[in-house]
């Protein structure tokens, strides 16, 4: 595996993260403090349904960047230029797609956002604005995807990272000078457009020829893409139904407001995954490469290692997200966004559940078996959906919004940890998921036990500050023991970690003994 690039990768990545999470954060302060926290709840209404909108893209993006990883290796670059054509028409088409969905919406926006008229803007021009700057992005797909195909993610990374950091600083300044929703929607459109244009100039620098060349695609690679695409379609599909309907559900049935309390948890919730996240997505090309050149045995060695790695930063991480959350909110947005600890309970274990996917899933993607379970995100998005509403009906009007979250966590827990990972095993690892499920379930048996364990021992004081520290002090306590003692367990981990130690204890003796050599000179 290109150890080299993959780290270029995921550093830039979790930089750029680390620097947008605590701008993102800022900007929903200036939001709330300044055009309410309503407005903040529409805001996060328009996010989920321009996402439930993406369903258009189809999975193209990730169908032909996998294409695209024979053929560089191979050094084929007709075949990669006819590639980027398909790609640049396919998307020409999806942002029409897009543009027509969004309008569809309009008339329907008024019933999905109850309680709107308490935010006091115009629902459908601000929408409009909106929709325009995602059209917008769909214009230099193809270019991003042809950049991160051949390993340069972290080029992409930093554009789109300066793009949003503009983006982020313009909004504040447009909140503090104007208080104007529609205002904050043109800085989103501007910063787009300054990132079309280094995507253009990048592109065409590094991979002009390519761009150029204008090469048709041949039958046999348009049949190989047109089954991928088909089968990430429906990947969509399921992760639209999933990943929006929830805040979609919570507008309609309970309204905005709650919605605005809710997005302040999951907008940490998303910075903080996002950032972990970038520890796999960003390797996928990488293990693409590693993939078409080597045996799944060494690739099996790579997942084994990776999937630990995943439970440890989800431990960690999602313990701490729980100790201090309430205090975080309060610190960082207003006193009265709280929401209920309950809530904030099943949040945090939906999160972790969906995140324990992401070493199947950065595998699947790379290894190219997401055609296998083409019809599981079909299942999963309807029975989540169905599970959602069924349940928001049915739970009392103070357990509604944690209703909706444990359908969640029932789709996930019973479809998806059981198909994507026999999926994997079986078609690109050739063996047997059963290990991985004893193991899977174990972990998340174990995080479960250890978070009901960090509830009882949290404490409470008058200063939020000095709460936060103690709380995320004992979070720390509770999660690295149990961190040791996994990577202790696992051979792969355990002999990573023994080799990383053994290197850092030769490269310290080697200084130590040039520098004995040094002195040893310079006294004769």
């Amino acid at each position: 595996m290109d150890k080299k690039r993959g780290l270029a990768n995921v550093g830039v990545s979790v930089a750029f993260k680390i620097i947008i999470l605590i701008v993102n954060v800022m900007v929903r302060r200036f939001v709330i403090r300044y055009i309410g926290n309503e407005v903040n709840g529409l805001n996060s209404l328009y996010v989920s349904l321009l996402d439930f909108l993406s369903v258009a893209e189809l999975g193209v993006g990730s169908a032909i960047t996998f294409c695209m990883y024979k053929p560089i290796v191979d050094g084929d670059k007709d075949k990669v230029s006819a590639l980027y054509g398909l790609f640049t028409k396919l998307y020409l088409i999806i942002g029409g797609i897009i543009l027509v969905g969004g309008c569809a919406l309009l008339p329907f926006l008024k019933i999905l956002a109850k309680d709107y008229s308490d935010a006091n803007v115009n629902l459908y021009f601000t929408f409009g604005l909106m929709l325009v700057s995602v059209v917008i992005s769909y214009v230099f797909s193809s270019k991003t995807s042809l950049i991160n195909a051949h390993k340069n993610n972290y080029l992409t990374t930093t554009v789109s990272s300066i793009g949003m950091l503009i983006q982020d600083g313009l909004q504040i300044v447009v909140l503090y000078l104007t208080k104007s929703f529609t205002w904050f929607l043109v800085c989103r459109i501007l910063s787009i457009c300054l990132q079309w244009l280094a995507t253009e100039i990048i592109a065409r620098c590094k991979y002009g020829e390519i761009i150029r060349n204008k090469q048709h695609i041949d039958a046999e690679t348009k049949k190989e893409v047109t089954k991928n695409i088909k089968a990430l379609f429906m990947h969509r599909i399921g992760g639209v139904l999933v990943n929006t309907a929830d805040s979609i559900i919570i507008s309609a049935f309970i309204g905005i407001v709650i919605l605005g309390k809710y997005s302040n948890y999951t907008t940490i919730m998303l910075s903080m995954t996002g950032v972990l996240n970038l520890c796999f997505t960003p390797l996928t090309s990488v293990i693409g490469h590693m993939w078409v050149e080597s045996d799944g045995q060494q690739t099996q060695k790579y997942m084994n290692f990776f999937y630990t790695f995943n439970f440890v930063l989800g431990l960690v991480f999602f313990l701490g997200y729980y100790a201090v959350i309430d205090n975080l909110v309060t610190i960082l947005f207003a006193d009265n966004l709280n929401l209920a600890k309950t809530i904030s309970f099943v949040i945090t274990f939906n999160y972790f559940v969906q995140f324990m996917r992401q070493a199947a899933l950065l595998f699947r993607e790379a290894t190219g078996t997401f055609y296998n379970d083409r019809w599981k995100p079909i299942v999963e998005g309807v029975v989540n959906v169905v599970l959602s509403i069924v349940f928001v009906l049915v739970f009392p009007e103070e357990y509604k919004v944690v209703g909706v979250i444990v359908a969640t966590i029932l789709t996930n827990l019973f479809i998806c940890h059981i198909v994507e990972p026999h999926v994997l095993y079986k078609y690109a690892l050739h063996t047997s998921a059963k290990k991985y499920y004893v193991r899977n379930y174990a972990y998340m048996a174990v995080f479960c036990a250890v978070l009901v364990s960090l509830h009882f021992c949290l404490v409470t004081r008058d200063s939020q500050w000095m709460e936060l520290l103690l709380n995320g002090s004992i979070s720390l306590a509770f999660s690295l023991p149990v961190s040791a003692i996994v990577i202790l367990l696992n051979k792969n981990s355990r002999n990573y970690v023994k080799a990383y130690w053994n290197k850092l204890f030769r490269r310290n003796r080697g200084k130590a003994v040039a520098e004995d050599g040094a002195d040893s000179g310079s006294k004769e």
